[in-house]
């Protein structure tokens, strides 16, 4: 077997498990082993650039983000659907099929409440990924739809010419997911699930929506070239056969009371299912007929949505109470009188933000209208105004924290009010956590389980506790003997010698990572100046705009902030930055790209020489690309900078370069 029989075979095998596990349900090896195929494959490819191919699944994750959506033509019109609401109206839209076809039999399948899409593909490969749009041209967003793991990018058979239509959704576990870690971040949050399918697909970059966990379910043919079907149930069976994700429970009925049975059972069981739905989609079974039927200018006449009605209910919004979460973000949660909605008894509903309070109107004592958005958390649509006595009391956005008394932050780019007091006790964990990580204070057996510890024993208080911590204390906690006790004191006294940039990365302030946290103290080389400097001087800085440059303001002016600062100077933690041997010199200005395995280096401490000299890594080659240097088993990046002519460096001469041989 030759190398490229070889990789064809590993990618075979990598679609097989990919199948299993997001289409089936059911994967056959770990994740471990899944993972090693992957990485196999990778390795291959990017030794061999020229065997990659488009169906691969290493091509699943999209390059740089597109500036805009392209446009795409449907060849087959995507209709839309009339609905019922009632039996009558399914019975009325039964006596309608029957003057054009006798005795006719359904097919009832689950309406998935999602971001309808057409995809296309061409001798078994997928080419091209559109939305609905206004029917006749979407937008095409194929790059993002080739993340979405339950669609193939090649069928079980090289088809000439397909077009299928399904509809992407999220899950509604990676709903309550996804706004969680938006509420955290202090972004908007998503209404249901539909909306946080429709923002994910339509993202510019595709590595957003790779990280969404979309998924979608296949139901309809478009077109299709060399293939005789004659039924719906035949359709969903081919588009099962050739690898599509089929939503399982659809159901053959053999008249229009058994389609309201299906109709009333899964009116009750859509609480029970994994993403949300919101009817059943009714189709005539057999394809002959439907040609004998036709359309209307929207939709098609031998098909109709029943729709569920909307399960909402009315109650008192009691009270409100002020959280703060363990980022910092002060959040209101409504006290409501208990009410019954989706199968359970709800009595609390979050509110999000003080913005979305204020626009809604929403006030203590009101009347309001409830739901759980994606059938999973507690929402209030909207207050009843017309229901009001006098007595209701606005809901007003708190000046301090309620939990340390600090005083609450906005920034401009967020709707979350903040919480910035580093050691506060809601979000004092968190903190501590960070603080003791790789490129903050790098303080090694400081993880999540010994914080978790030492907080709820009330052995740390705040951040600066952690460098009064003893070791005789430290050996009475859960798996921590006198030799794990004694490492992590060496480890804590070792920390209070790291570079500034590092404890200014430690502090956690807003939008400041490690890599501008080393931009910033190449300029500003002690804490006090951090303390005495200015928005304008922030922003003279490059790389820093207005934002970090309000971060930083805000941080340092948090009286709490420079008091635990003070005590950490005062037990001996460094406070200045050291001048870097050699910085802008050999590099200054130069953009250096790194490919294939060095030899003698790290690739963090290869960055961190470049850094040194005054240079800044790319991952990408690109025209400003000063430099390629390459190690052993090159891959892409070698191949682009010599298409660009960029000039490329072997280790040895930037060893030389940086002064390491």
């Amino acid at each position: 077997m030759d190398l490229k029989e070889y990789i064809e075979k590993l990618r075979e095998e990598i679609r097989r498990h990919d199948h299993h596990y997001y289409v089936l349900d059911n994967p056959l090896i770990s994740d471990a082993e899944y993972d090693r195929l992957m990485k196999e494959l990778k390795e291959l490819e990017e030794k061999h650039p020229e065997l990659i191919t488009p169906d691969s699944p290493t091509q699943r994750v999209g390059g740089k983000p597109l500036e805009k959506f392209g446009t795409y033509q449907h060849r087959v019109p995507l209709l839309s659907l009339d609905n019922v609401f009632s039996l009558e109206e399914l019975r009325e839209f039964d006596r309608r099929i029957k003057k054009e076809a006798p005795n006719p039999s359904y097919v009832a399948e689950l309406k998935i409440d999602g971001l309808s899409i057409a995809l296309i593909y061409e001798d078994g490969i997928l080419k091209t990924a559109a939305t609905r749009g206004d029917g006749i041209t979407g937008e095409d967003v194929t790059s993002n739809v080739k993340t979405i793991k339950a669609i193939p990018l090649r069928l079980k058979d090289k088809i000439k010419n397909l077009q299928v239509r399904g509809e992407i959704y999220m899950p509604k576990e990676a709903f309550l997911r996804l706004n969680q870690e938006q509420e955290e971040k202090g972004g908007k949050t998503f209404a249901n699930p539909r909306n946080a399918a429709a923002g994910s697909l339509r993202q510019l970059d595709p590595r957003i929506t790779a990280g969404r966990n979309l998924s979608a379910f296949i139901y309809d043919i478009l077109y299709i070239e060399g293939e005789e079907i004659k039924t719906q149930e035949e359709a969903l069976n081919f588009l099962k056969e050739q690898g599509f994700p089929v939503n399982p429970h659809y159901r053959f009925c053999q008249d229009i009371d058994e389609v309201y049975e299906y109709c009333r059972e899964y009116g009750e069981k859509r609480h029970e299912l994994p993403y949300e739905i919101d009817g059943v989609v009714v189709k005539l079974n057999p394809f002959a007929p439907r040609e004998v039927l036709g359309y209307t200018a929207k939709s098609p006449r031998w098909a109709i949505a029943f729709k569920f009605p909307a399960e909402q209910k009315e109650t008192i919004l009691k009270d409100v109470e002020i959280n703060v979460g363990r980022t910092g973000i002060i959040t209101p949660t409504a006290i409501l009188e208990p009410v019954s909605l989706a199968g359970t008894t709800v009595s609390r509903a979050s509110l999000h933000n003080f913005d979305l309070v204020k626009e809604k109107d929403i006030r203590i004592g009101d009347t309001v209208l409830v739901h759980k958005a994606g059938d999973i958390i507690p929402e209030i649509i909207a207050s009843l105004p017309e229901k009001r006595t006098g007595k209701e009391k606005k809901i007003e956005a708190p000046e301090y924290c309620p939990v340390c008394g600090s005083k609450a932050v906005q920034y401009p780019d967020e709707v979350a009010i903040r919480c910035d007091n580093i050691n506060c006790p809601a979000r004092l964990k968190e903190s501590l956590i960070f603080f003791a990580s790789r490129d903050a204070m790098d303080i090694e057996g400081m993880g999540p389980a010994v914080v978790e510890q030492l907080v709820d024993k009330g052995l740390v208080k705040s951040i600066d506790d952690i460098y009064r911590l003893k070791a005789e204390e430290l050996e009475k906690l859960e798996r921590m003997g006198p030799k794990s006790a004694s490492n992590l004191i060496k480890a804590i006294e070792d920390s209070k010698k790291r570079p500034l940039h590092h404890l200014i990365t430690a502090l956690g302030i807003r939008h400041i990572g490690a890599k501008t946290a080393k931009t910033l103290t190449r300029y500003i080389k002690s804490i006090d100046e951090f303390k005495k400097v200015t928005t304008d001087e922030l922003k003279q800085i490059p790389e820093v705009g207005d934002k970090m440059a309000e971060s930083i303001i805000l941080f340092f002016s948090e009286p709490r902030n420079i008091a635990m600062i003070e005590n950490l100077k005062a037990l001996g933690v460094n406070m200045v930055e050291e001048e870097e041997i050699g910085e802008g010199q050999a590099l200054a200005g130069k953009t250096i790209v790194l490919t294939g395995t060095l030899k003698s280096l790290t690739r963090k401490e290869a960055e961190e020489f470049i850094e040194k000299q005054g240079g800044k890594t790319s991952s990408s080659v690109s025209k400003k690309t000063d430099f390629v240097v390459v190690g052993e088993n090159p891959g892409s990046k070698y191949e682009k900078a010599r298409e660009l002519g960029i000039a490329i460096l072997t280790e040895a001469e930037f060893l030389e370069i940086v002064n390491q041989r």
